[in-house]
Order: C-alpha cells, then structure tokens, then sequence
C-alpha cells in the first residue's frame, strides 16, 4: 500500500512538473524590461543582438565547414497559381522579354513580392514591430515614415549574417514527421533536444525550430497557419535571451499560434524583435535541412544570408544557406 502511494505521488508530480509555465500579459510586460538589451551596445546602436556575431564567432562558424556541401533553408516562391489561405499575396513575377519575344539578344522577367506573412522566406528586421509607440533601443515607432524606416532599417544588415546556426528538429525529438498545428515547444524542448543533438546553443548562434510546417502542408494542403501553427511558447524568450542568441528562424513564425497568453498575439515576436533587438528568418524550409543534419548527425552549420539593401526596407526576402 506504502509503494502504491509512492508511485501515485511521483506521477502526481511528474504530471505537476509538465504542466506548461503560465505566462499573462502582465508577464510580457515584465519581460519587456527583463529581457530588454536597450542600450548594451550604446544608445544610437540599431544592430542589436547582431553584435553577438563577432569576428572570433565567425571564424569558430567558418570552420564548422567541413564537407564544402550547401543546402538551401529558403522554399521555392509561391506564385499566383500557388495562391491558396497561406499565400494572400504571391509571388510576382512577370516575363518582359522571352525567347518568342527578347530584347536583342535577352530574356527578361520582373519580380514583385509583399514578402512579409506566412508564404515568402524573408528575415524581418528589428524596426517590423512597435511596443507602446516604441522599437528596439527606445527609437520612436514614429520613425517609420511613407518613405521607410529611417532607424533600424535592413540597411544596418546589409553585411549580411555570417555564423554558426543550429537546427532545434522538434518533429524527430519527439518521433513524428511534423508538429501538429498548435502544437507549443517549449524550453525543456529546447534543452531536450540538446542533449539529443549533442550541441549547446551559445553567443551569436542562430536558432532555426523546425516544426515540420512544409511536410505538413505537402501532405494535406494548405490551412489558416495564422492561427493556428506550432512555434515557441512565450516562455522560451527567458531561454533565448539566457544564451544570447543573436537571430532566431523558423519554418513559420516562430510563435505558437494561439499564443496561449491572452491579449499578446505574437510575444515571441514582440519580445525577440523589440526587447532583445533580434532580428527573424521567417517560413525557412527546413525539410533538407533536417535530412542532411541527420545523414551527418550533425545539427551545427556555418549559415550565411544577405538581405537586399533596400533604403528604409522593414525586412528582405532572402535565401539563407547552410554548409555543412
């Protein structure tokens, strides 16, 4: 009877223990200050958690490349035949000239895209969200004119992102091809899969957190990601920001979506991008990604990206790549 009531208790515990941290608004609020880095690398800095990517860190990711092997972490744009509930604003891309018609000797085509959303790889940078009229580092949301972003603008990144990356494979951590829309990770997932990977996420890494989102989408078509997606749950911003993370990816948008913290919709977002000043890749397709890492078993690349430097830009479509 004494052993009976010992096991209840442990599993009582054990299921106490698992119960997801509460996180309110107020506690975003809080974190807001927390977990802020306003004013670390100066008051007129507009890099932010970039200046985690050192010259020491670039080269310890440099020499991560081992096999001279590349893989893609961008999908394949959406165009206007893919338009679908994900995909409001495809892709543009119009032929000018073609072989029947060319300029001389040329072809040529015109891009248009409205990348930001769920459907186009893009990295948002640090000016894409305000918190009570503000962006990173106190600059004025007021700043963000019809002429762009005059502070905080993808300009200031235009050297483009150069340093170790590593790949948080949720879906393999916990036996399934892909999380189910909803579905929230956590930083016990995090530290989990760390230990499974044999890799700790240190100063300057880039975090990617695939969730499985395109092998999902392949297999039963498109659904209202918006709303309902797997992510990070709130409380990974205290993990994130522990281990001075200097840009975070995923193969969505990061956030579980619900948030499951009433009245903040993306805290995630709003933590990451505002407080810490930490820029985003957003929809990266991370399917070759994982196949590769697991061939090698090898969760750690050198990750390279360059946003086009487009004056005022609030973010750029890209194609980050990773080489093993």
């Amino acid at each position: 009877m004494r052993k009976s009531r010992y096991v209840l208790l442990a599993l009582s515990l054990a299921a106490a223990l698992a119960q997801p941290p509460k996180v309110t608004k107020e506690t975003v609020e809080r974190w807001m200050t927390e977990l802020s880095n306003w004013g670390r690398w100066g008051k007129q800095d507009q890099l932010g958690a970039l200046n985690l990517i050192t010259p020491a860190k670039r080269k310890q990711a440099a020499a991560l490349v081992k096999e001279g092997v590349p893989v893609s972490l961008a999908h394949d744009a959406l165009r206007e035949q893919d338009r679908a509930i994900d995909n409001g604003s495809p892709f543009g891309h119009v032929m000018t000239h073609t072989g029947l018609k060319p300029l001389g000797d040329f072809c040529l085509d015109t891009y248009s895209v409205s990348y930001h959303g769920y459907a186009h790889t893009h990295m948002d940078s640090i000016c894409h969200m305000f918190y009570k009229g503000k962006m990173y580092n106190g600059y004025a949301q007021s700043e963000v004119t019809e002429k762009g972003a005059g502070k905080l603008a993808i300009t200031n990144m235009k050297n483009g992102i150069f340093t170790r990356g590593i790949l948080m494979d949720i879906p393999r951590l916990k036996g399934v091809k892909y999380l189910e829309p909803g579905t929230a990770v956590y930083p016990e997932d995090l530290e989990a899969w760390e230990k499974r990977a044999g890799v700790k996420v240190s100063s300057g890494d880039v975090v990617f957190l695939r969730t499985g989102r395109w092998t999902l989408r392949a297999e039963k078509g498109p659904w209202d990601i918006a709303n309902k997606s797997a992510g990070l749950h709130a409380s990974c911003a205290k993990w994130l920001k522990s281990r001075d993370v200097a840009m975070l990816g995923s193969d969505a948008a990061s956030d579980v979506a619900p948030s499951q913290v009433e009245g903040v919709k993306q805290p995630i977002h709003q933590l990451v991008l505002i407080a810490m000043g930490m820029p985003i890749f957003d929809n990266c397709d991370l399917e070759a990604l994982s196949e590769e890492a697991t061939k090698r078993g090898r969760w750690e690349f050198l990750i390279t990206a360059a946003p086009l430097p487009v004056p005022g830009g609030t973010g750029s479509p890209l194609n980050p790549v990773a080489t093993f």
